[in-house]
Order: structure tokens, then sequence, then C-alpha cells
């Protein structure tokens, strides 16, 4: 009883519970000391990730030999999975594990996949008397099935990590709303630093070093942040479990009913803004004589129409995660054909270029925090300076800027290497610096810092309150199908651009590519990727219990 009267005389969190399952005191739980936990929490995980990632096109192609296409289309259709996965680990966790539960179990099976991708790399060495191609084909299989378990643990992980921490802030709080909103703009500020240091550290120690030590590290790393993550439990706030219907059935309810009734009429009510579109679901509202079960409610049809408004907005993000997916693998073969030296004994490892996207993210995060959103907020009036669909619009139109910088770059290369006579020579070293690449990579982190968290943002704010990690899993699936998709664009363009025995636009000689082409067409579609956004954009009209974006 005294312990009930103590709860009720602090100011606790309605809605949340503490790890042991009493009310969520706001002083002590929750909030920036929770947050900082799961942020460096998943700087660790991003140094993991990165170090895998950052350097598997050169991995595959020199260690695995597989072609320069081959080598690409591997990377984004496991890219693709990895990224789709997430939108089962966090339908498991909304509606049946929870968060905590989901991403400790996601952590053992993502370091049991890093560990799998470390032995692997072992294999020739273990087989040494046997036969060397049996031994390639089963370092093969075991790497690849390695990876997409790494890629099933971290589906699990990711998605949920992100969306527990924003649950750290009170979103019905004036001051904590304010601060989640600045908690996505952290959380990649800090995924940008892990990825800077798996990029940098990690891609020499592969390079230089050693295959096995550069993909053992990221095991251990994954290990202390899951250590991390368990240390701040009795600081979290745990969203408390309310005993209501299952949202996707209670979403597809009003879909089922609404195609039910579509030949009724029904007198419908004074049309408010959102009521005004998608008219059809309001049907959903009607109550039919052979009906064993209640009509849906406004909020429910509202809840629906929501959950469909989200789709245009998702279909027109697609080019956005193809041309991110050029970052990792036709940059990084670009890089290896050009001057890598530093003074006459440091080499740039190619791959390590993808840190400039995180040193733009580190330093325009804060800027855009205390500067961009203060001046342009006292312009608009609007709390964030700008909606968010304006500041995803804003990353689509600097993917065509990039893409377009992108082909004047790789257009460069290619004369340089026609003037010193190297376009037979793929393995020579084109006499032009690799830092012709930095304003690409740059313009690249500009794309994340505007559309990519703006993307996480929107879906995790718009999606009913139960499926926050489905929200954030969206994203997610933004950026593995437009993996997938680039997978299908790479082998069609090698293809078609090799018909009548041209050399084509992708192939394992860059020198006699035509990279710059395919640029030039990922910018075309972006321009018209934008237009589309920009149309349906115009129309959405932002739903939420918690705060309006408009």
């Amino acid at each position: 009883m005294e312990e009930q009267q103590r709860y009720s005389t602090v100011n606790t969190v309605p809605g949340y519970v503490n790890y042991r399952h009493r009310p969520a005191v706001r002083s002590r739980h929750g909030k920036w000391i929770s947050a900082w936990f799961l942020i460096w929490s998943e700087v660790a995980e991003s140094v993991a990730f990165s170090g895998i990632s950052g350097n598997l096109m050169i991995f595959l192609t020199d260690k695995l030999g597989e072609s320069t296409a081959m080598a690409a289309t591997n990377i984004n259709a496991w890219k693709g999975v990895g990224f789709i996965l997430p939108i089962a680990g966090a339908i498991v966790a909304d509606t049946c594990m929870g968060k905590y539960l989901t991403i400790v179990v996601s952590s053992v099976i993502y370091i049991i996949g890093l560990g799998l991708i470390t032995l692997s790399t072992a294999l020739p060495t273990l087989m040494k008397g046997d036969n060397h191609e049996w031994s390639l084909v089963l370092q093969k299989i075991m790497f690849f099935a390695a990876l997409y378990l790494f890629a099933l643990g971290r589906g699990g992980q990711n998605p949920c990590i992100q969306a527990f921490g924003a649950d750290q802030f009170d979103g019905n709080d004036p001051q904590e709303r304010e601060a989640k909103s600045s908690f996505f703009n952290w959380w990649n500020f800090g995924v940008s630093i892990g990825a800077l240091l798996g990029l940098v550290i990690l891609s020499y120690v592969e390079d230089n070093l050693s295959w096995g030590l550069g993909f053992g590290i990221p095991c251990i790393i994954m290990v202390f942040s899951t250590v991390l993550f368990l240390l701040g439990t009795m600081t979290y706030r745990f969203p408390l479990k309310v005993e209501t219907k299952n949202p996707f059935r209670r979403i597809g309810r009003v879909y089922a009913k609404a195609a039910r009734n579509r030949n009724l009429d029904h007198p419908f009510p004074e049309q408010r803004p959102t009521r005004r579109q998608l008219r059809c679901l309001d049907k959903a509202l009607i109550v039919r004589e052979d009906d064993v079960d209640r009509g849906c409610s406004e909020e429910e049809v509202e809840e629906a129409k929501a959950v469909l408004r989200l789709f245009p907005i998702w279909a027109m993000s697609f080019v956005l995660a193809i041309v991110y997916a050029q970052s990792g693998t036709f940059f990084i073969k670009q890089g290896d054909t050009m001057d890598r030296m530093i003074g006459s004994k440091l080499q740039v490892p190619s791959a390590s270029l993808q840190g400039l996207m995180n040193i733009t993210m580190l330093i325009s995060v804060p800027f855009y925090d205390y500067v961009f959103v203060p001046v342009v907020r006292r312009l608009t009036g609007k709390p964030n300076g700008i909606t968010i669909l304006q500041r995803i619009g804003i990353g689509l139109s600097i993917t065509i800027l990039t893409m377009g910088v992108s082909a004047i770059v790789e257009r460069k290369r290619l004369e340089i290497a026609s003037r010193h006579g190297l376009l037979d020579s793929p393995t020579a070293t084109v006499p032009m610096s690799i830092w012709w690449l930095l304003p690409q990579y740059v313009l690249f982190g500009f794309t994340v810092l505007f559309a990519l968290v703006g993307l996480q943002e929107f879906f995790y704010d718009q999606v009913p309150n139960e499926l926050h990690s489905v929200g954030l899993a969206i994203t997610s699936s933004i950026q593995g199908l437009g993996y997938f998709l680039c997978s299908l664009i790479v082998s069609f363009v090698t293809k078609a651009t090799k018909i009548g025995g041209r050399k084509g636009w992708i192939s394992d000689n860059l020198n006699r590519s035509h990279l710059d082409y395919y640029y030039w067409l990922l910018a075309g579609i972006s321009a018209v990727d934008l237009a589309l956004f920009v149309y349906f954009a115009k129309s959405y009209k932002y739903y939420k219990q918690r705060h309006s974006f408009e």
C-alpha cells in the first residue's frame, strides 16, 4: 500500500513500466539516460555491420573469385534480404515477444552469424591438403549461409532497438516530444560514428593484415554491444501491454468490411480533411443485418486509411535505396582502380571512403539540430523547421545531384585511363587520385541526413502506436526492396548493353565499361521519382495522435 502511494506521488509516465513491471518514474526511467545506452550499443553494432559489409565487394571479387557484376548482384541481394527481414522481426516484437526480448534473442543469432563468417575465412587453411576447388566451393557455401544468418539476427535487432530508443520519450509531454525528434538525428549520428570506425579501421585490417581478423573483430564488438544494451535495463521504460485487438487484425478487418460493403450506400457524416481521402473505406462503418459482430469504429477506419496513405510515400522512396546501393558496390570498384596512396607508404582501402558519408553526418547532424532547425523554425513557425515530407524531398533531390557528379567523375577517370593507354589493363592504377570520389560520398551523407533520417521519423510516427517497430521496419524495407531492384537493374543493364557484341556498360574491366552512362540513367530515374514524390506528398494528410508535422 505504501509503495502504491509512493508511486502515486511522483511523476510517473502513463502507459510505461520499469523492468520490474512497476510504473516508470519520469525522473529515473527513460529519456536521454536510457537513450544513450541504446545509442552507444548501436554505435558498436554499426562498427560490426560496416566491418563486414563495407569491404564485401573486394572480398567476393578478390578472395572468392566472383565477377564484378555477380559480386554486385550478390551484395545487393543480401542487403535486400537483410533490410526486408526487419519487417518479420518487428512483427514478432510488436505482436508477441516485445522489443526487449526480441533484441536479446536476435543479438545472439547476430553473434553466431558473425562467428561463422569468421570461421569460413579459415576454411582454405584448414583444408590445405584437400582439393582447392572443393575447399573454395565449401567456403562459399558456409560464407553465404553465415552471411544470411547474420542478416537474420540483424533483422530482429535493428528496428527494435531504434523503436525501443524512441519509446524512451513520452510523445504526450511537450519537452520529451521535441527530444524524440532530436533522438532520430543523434541515433544516426551514433550509427555514423560506428560505420566510420568500421570502414576505416576494419577495412585496413582486412586489406593489409587478415580477412579472418577483420571479420573476427566485429564478432567481439557485437558481444560488447549486447552487454552494453543489457547494462541499461534498469533505466529503461517498457511500453505497457494493453489487452487490445491485434493491430494487424484490426486494420485488416476494416479493409475486409469495406470490400464486403462496397455496393452499399451509406449517408456519411460531414467530411473531415482525412475523411475526404479513401472514402471507399468509410463503408466499413456500415453495420449489416447479417453481421455477426459490430461494424468498425471511426477511429479504426481512420487508422486503416492512415496505413494505406503511407503506400505512395513508401513506393516513391525505392529509388533512394537504388542510388544508395552504388556507394557500397561500384564506387568501391572505381576507387580500387585509382591512385590510393597517401605519401609513399600508406595505401587507402577503397572501401574506407564510405566513411566520408559518416564524417558528413557527424558534422551536419549538430549543425542541423542546433542551427538549421532553430533558424528555419523562426521563418516557418513549424516546430521542426520543415515538415518531414519536405525533409525527405530535399534528400531525394540530392540523389539527382549525387548521380550527376558521379557520372562526371567517372567520365574523367575513363579519359585519363584512355590517355595513358590503360583501357586494356584493368589491374593497372589509373593516375587519378581516389579523392576525386569525395564529392559524391559527401553528397550521399547529406542524402542520409535528410531523406533516410526523415523516413525513419515519418514511418515511426505515422503508424498505429502498437506498431512502432513495424514503422521503422518499413523504412528498412525501402532499402531492402531498393537493393533487390538495383540487382535487377544491374543485371538488365549488363545484358542489354552487351547486345550486338558490344563491351557493355558494366564489365570486369571498368576501363572498358561505361559506368558514367549507368550513373546518368540513375540520375534520370531519380528525377522522375522526385516529381512523383512531390505529387503524392502534396496531397498527403498527416495522421497522428501525438503531434502534427503540418
